[in-house]
């Protein structure tokens, strides 16, 4: 019987993926809100309201990819955003999408078509 539950079984040979867990959602990195504000003259009321999920880009520990979306608007359509991947399958809630570098403070973003603040 295997009693130390609290240790995950690895597989190992050629068929092993290692299993990465992506973070949940959390309101937007400072540099990102400052570049939605700034650069692309959105109203920063709206901007500091987004949440994003981001993933490792694989670059180097402080580059992350990033999607940027409204959780009132995913709670409205009864959406769950778990990470990264939870938005795969719901495009039309992605707002901004791109990367960012915490080191360097380098913002790469790009507005979908529905990043628009809503009517009030």
């Amino acid at each position: 019987m295997n009693w130390k539950f609290w240790q995950k079984k690895t597989e190992s040979g050629a068929d092993a993926v290692k299993v990465v867990k992506l973070p949940g959602p959390r309101r937007i990195p400072e540099p990102v809100g400052r570049h939605l504000v700034v650069k692309l003259g959105q109203d920063p009321d709206w901007v500091w309201s987004l949440e994003c999920v981001v993933r490792s880009r694989g670059e180097g520990k402080s580059t992350f990819d990033i999607r940027v979306f409204d959780l009132s608007r995913a709670d409205e359509d009864d959406v769950v955003v778990k990470n990264y991947n939870s938005l795969d399958s719901r495009p039309d809630l992605i707002l901004y999408e791109g990367w960012y570098d915490k080191k360097t403070m380098k913002v790469e973003i790009t507005a979908r078509e529905t990043a628009t603040p809503r009517a009030a």
